[in-house]
């Protein structure tokens, strides 16, 4: 196997590796947070103790959030140097056509598709999380601090899912400059 060869297997194992384990990941965060959730529940009555809670869900995110733009960006990167640079001819044969087809293919699914990032639920979890920091009846300050802090995770999760919708066009077109250009 050529170098070439091996560099594309494995990059498209590292996309399949990378998309397995945000899969898992998943629902183990929300597993860790909805258990740490109920201890905090049951045992504590204190407003703030509802961060280590969000510390969990906004871990998860970010976790989440960093496996899917690298597989983005290994998408895209597959794409301009396999797909685009190479051409159907009788010694290679066909070219790889799975990023260039899939990227063509999503935006046309109704309703727009799956949420890679799951913001639909960090989000109602995070609304969820805030909950039983009201329920010892906290003070002012408690109530301020708390909730800056759950609407701050909110704002960062739906930025996130925005900047993940112009990832593939922003990146596809920077690849092909820097492929174009000869640059690495």
């Amino acid at each position: 196997m050529s170098l070439r060869e091996q560099e594309y297997t494995e990059l498209r194992r590292t996309i399949a590796i990378r998309g397995t384990v945000r899969m898992a990941l998943v629902p183990a965060t929300f597993v860790w947070w909805a258990g740490l959730a109920l201890v905090l529940v049951l045992f504590s009555d204190l407003p703030v103790a509802s961060l280590y809670t969000l510390a969990v869900l906004a871990a998860g995110f970010e976790a989440v959030h960093a496996l899917h733009v690298g597989v983005e960006r290994i998408g895209r990167y597959l794409q301009v140097c396999y797909e685009e640079a190479a051409g159907d001819d009788s010694v290679t044969g066909p070219r790889p056509a799975w990023e260039t087809t899939a990227m063509a293919v999503g935006p046309t699914l109704p309703g727009g598709g799956a949420d890679p990032l799951f913001t639909v639920l960090y989000c109602s979890a995070t609304l969820i999380n805030i909950v039983p920091a009201l329920l010892p009846q906290p003070q002012p300050i408690e109530i301020g601090v708390v909730g800056a802090l759950h609407a701050a995770f909110i704002v960062r999760v739906l930025r996130a899912r925005f900047a993940a919708a112009k990832q593939r066009g922003v990146e596809l077109a920077r690849y092909r400059e820097v492929v174009g250009s000869g640059r690495p």
